[in-house]
């Protein structure tokens, strides 16, 4: 579902991201952690088409995002790890413009629209103005417009900012309810003990490369960290 091959960006004499090699199936959630400016968003803005790759290639669903940009996108529901929205527009008119990007017909929008405002609490804050929303709320309705179109891949970075206890709960339920679904799933973040808790392998970039993956335990076991959690033997890796 998601192939990264050779995958490099470099600005100038400063290599970003420094050939990634990867693969994550249908079905799996995949962690994504790494120090501050090792190179996580980039290799994310690269597999949404945000930002071309010097070199190498992302594809979505056999999809070559740098041949085929719209065919891919279509493919992906984006999280970024800040939500950009206009502001101006109601929760539900924002909602309406992002099914028309994406071919939502009327009838299924309402549907779906109505289901996910519902699941992300945000309902009753339909009608209103996306500036009067609290942060949280912002983020709530970010993931409410990158779910509306059913899509086979999820990326998604640092989900969980701003989120209260709940919402938390409720992200990572769901989450693996989509991965259940067969949807592959490409989260980035900073929480490691949600990357514990809800990802099938979890992969470790530090400047720029790639530099572990594999399940929780496999890679305690990697680092001879047997009893240590994913904190310590994050802090080990990066720190060699």
């Amino acid at each position: 579902m998601i192939d990264l091959k050779n995958l490099t960006k470099k600005y100038g004499d400063l290599t970003a991201v420094n050939d990634i090699n990867l693969s994550i199936p249908k079905g799996d959630i995949f962690g994504f952690i790494g120090p501050n400016g090792a190179g996580k968003t980039t290799t994310i803005n690269m597999m949404g088409g945000i930002l071309s790759p010097t070199s190498g290639t992302v594809a979505i669903c056999g999809i070559d995002m740098e041949k085929h940009p719209e065919k891919a996108k279509m493919k992906i529901g984006f999280i970024p790890d800040r939500p950009y929205l206009y502001e101006k527009l109601t929760g539900m008119e924002f909602l309406k413009f992002t099914a028309d990007l994406y071919g939502v017909v009327e009838d299924s929008f309402m549907q779906r629209s109505n289901e996910l405002l519902k699941m992300f609490f945000l309902t009753d804050w339909a009608d209103d103005l996306i500036e009067s929303y609290s942060h949280g709320m912002k983020q709530r309705l970010v993931m409410t417009s990158a779910l509306l179109h059913d899509p086979e891949v999820i990326i998604v970075d640092e989900p969980m900012v701003g989120l209260d206890p709940v919402a938390i709960k409720m992200v990572k339920d769901l989450l693996q309810r989509l991965a259940s679904e067969g949807v592959a799933v490409f989260m980035s973040t900073h929480t490691l003990q949600v990357a514990e808790d809800v990802c099938d392998r979890i992969g470790i970039i530090h400047k720029g490369s790639l530099i572990a993956t594999g399940t929780a335990e496999e890679l305690k076991q990697n680092t001879h960290a047997a009893d240590a959690n994913l904190e310590q033997v994050f802090i080990r890796l990066t720190e060699e």
